[in-house]
C-alpha cells in the first residue's frame, strides 16, 4: 500500500452487550495538523456492530474517492474479516448467516471507495487515539438522546 493519506482511529463500545452502545472516531490527516473526532450512541446494540460502524461512518467522511487510508481498531473481528477476506468470500455467498451483514454490505461500498488497509492495535494499551476513541464511544453511550440501531436484530 501507499503511504496513507489519513490514518483512522475507531472504537466500538457495548454496556450489556447486547445493551446501549456507541463508537469513537479520530481521523487525522498524515502530515498535516489536521484532526476530527467523531462519536454516536445507540439504545440497543452490539460491540461488533459498533466495532464495524465506527469504520464505516469514517470512511463515509471521507471527501476524495481513493484516498489512502490506514485505519487502526482493536477489533480483530473487523481487522481480520477485511485482512484474511473472510467478509469478500460472505459477501459472494450472499451474506447467508451471518451476522451485522447489514454493516457489512454498507462498509464494503466505503471501502471500494479508498485505498484503505487495517492495522490492529492492542486494546486498552495506552495507544492514545485509541484510548481517545473508547473515551468517546463511553461518552456517547451516556447521551440522553441514543440512536436507534435499525439493523440490529437479536438471534
Amino acid at each position: 500500500m501507499t503511504k496513507p493519506d489519513v490514518h483512522i482511529y475507531t472504537d466500538g463500545a457495548a454496556r450489556g452487550n447486547p445493551g446501549p452502545g456507541g463508537y469513537g472516531i479520530v481521523m487525522e490527516w498524515v502530515g498535516k495538523p489536521y484532526k476530527k473526532e467523531f462519536a454516536q450512541g445507540f439504545k440497543h446494540t452490539t460491540n461488533n456492530r459498533m466495532e464495524l460502524l465506527a469504520v464505516t461512518e469514517a470512511l463515509k467522511k471521507l471527501k476524495n474517492p481513493g484516498t489512502s487510508v490506514l485505519v487502526f481498531t482493536d477489533s480483530k473481528y473487523v481487522a481480520d474479516s477485511v485482512k484474511k477476506g473472510w467478509v469478500f468470500n460472505w459477501e459472494k455467498k450472499g451474506f447467508k448467516d451471518r451476522k451485522n451483514s447489514d454493516l457489512w454490505k454498507d462498509f464494503l461500498i466505503e471501502f471500494r471507495k479508498h485505498k484503505v488497509d487495517f492495522k490492529w492495535i492492542k486494546g486498552h494499551n495506552n495507544h492514545s487515539q485509541n484510548e481517545r476513541c473508547d473515551a468517546l464511544a463511553v461518552e456517547a453511550i451516556k447521551k440522553s438522546r441514543l440512536l436507534i440501531d435499525n439493523g440490529f436484530r437479536e438471534d
